[in-house]
């Protein structure tokens, strides 16, 4: 696999790379942000995605040190973040690598802008799968021992289809699993001057960590100011549903995104009100639910997805709880980011037969 270091490889439309002045650590761009690029609805913008694992300051913040057990290459960025100033307070701030925002032009306040997934492409050929500081599914109980936190190596196979475990610490990989590249960071600014911590997921998108969101879907953000203020982070090549020891397999991407922007009566009238991100793949429709508690996540998600229902293809409500009960599956998007998050995939050739609201 070619190390895809900063501006190296091909690139496709607009480029932004993840040196440190033009990222974020730990927080989320705001409306007070300036975009570091201005694009028009429908361009493509590639972005160089940098994972955190091997940085943070319980690793040592130093990722030669950290990845040289394992004689794998490095990339520059990820030295020169972890060797800057960056302003992030340890233990404060969230631990993504997000970055700083794109603006789309025409983007209002209650359009809908769609981030479409035109390309991933590993960056690196390994990542980290980690256990820390208590937190994930399990936090009684993992990391074992006491330890602050637990970190796995997982190598990319020379296929470059599957990422390889083993099974005790220091063994051979012989746990192969498939490898299937996505961001799990995808967010639009929110309104005001703050800027959010980078782990919750919410309205604004953030770290919504929804592992189908590979190459070819598109996610609906509820636009929150002007231009939109787009950005991305936290790049995985593989993660279960649930993502429940904290982390799932983390490692750096090149993404390629195309930006558009849904005008609000449009996006109204093909989904109703989008209150959650939602995200569409070629096969589902794919309503979300968010909240600290996974039982009202649940709930909003299913309240999501009959109104959906109901905007597309305008389907009675009761029919469209009945349905959803007896055809649709609920997934766990993740467990570990404070808010739990929820996504419902809703086979859209059931309804091959009823023309769609476009």
């Amino acid at each position: 696999m070619d190390v895809l270091e900063t501006g190296t490889g091909a690139l496709r439309g607009a480029y932004l790379p993840a040196t440190p002045d033009l990222v974020l650590w730990g927080r989320l761009p705001c409306g007070a942000d300036e975009p570091v690029l201005v694009v028009d609805p429908g361009d493509e913008v590639t972005f160089d995605a940098l994972s955190h694992e091997g940085i943070l300051e319980d690793q040592g913040r130093d990722p030669d040190r950290f990845f040289a057990p394992y004689d794998v290459p490095v990339l520059a960025e990820a030295r020169s973040l972890a060797a800057s100033d960056h302003a992030r307070t340890f233990g404060v701030d969230g631990p993504h690598v997000v970055s700083r925002p794109v603006a789309v032009r025409g983007a209002r306040p209650g359009d809908l802008l769609a981030m479409t997934v035109v390309e991933t492409r590993p960056r690196v050929p390994y990542g980290i799968i980690s256990a820390r500081h208590g937190r994930g599914a399990l936090p009684g109980e993992h990391p074992l021992d006491g330890a602050p936190f637990f970190s796995a190596f997982a190598l990319v196979d020379a296929a470059e289809t599957h990422g390889e475990l083993p099974l005790v610490p220091g063994g051979e990989p012989v746990v192969r699993f498939p490898l299937a590249p996505f961001l799990g960071v995808m967010g639009v600014a929110v309104a005001g001057d703050r800027r959010p911590h980078s782990v919750p997921p919410g309205r604004h998108g953030g770290n919504i960590d929804i592992a189908l969101l590979t190459a070819g879907t598109t996610l609906h953000l509820p636009v929150q100011v002007d231009g939109a203020l787009a950005y991305v982070g936290d790049p995985h090549f593989a993660q279960g549903n649930g993502e429940v020891a904290l982390t799932a397999m983390e490692a750096s991407l090149r993404v390629t995104l195309r930006l558009d922007v849904v005008a609000r009566e449009e996006a109204v009238r093909r989904f109703g009100e989008v209150v959650t991100p939602l995200a569409e793949t070629t096969d589902h429709l794919v309503p979300t639910g968010l909240d600290e508690d996974l039982d009202l996540a649940v709930a909003q998600c299913v309240r999501h997805a009959v109104a959906l229902l109901g905007a597309r293809y305008g389907m009675d409500p009761q029919l469209a709880y009945a349905y959803l009960s007896a055809a649709t599956d609920f997934e766990i998007s993740q467990v570990v980011d404070v808010v739990k998050g929820v996504h419902a995939c809703i086979r859209k050739a059931d309804f091959a037969l009823v023309e769609p609201r476009s």
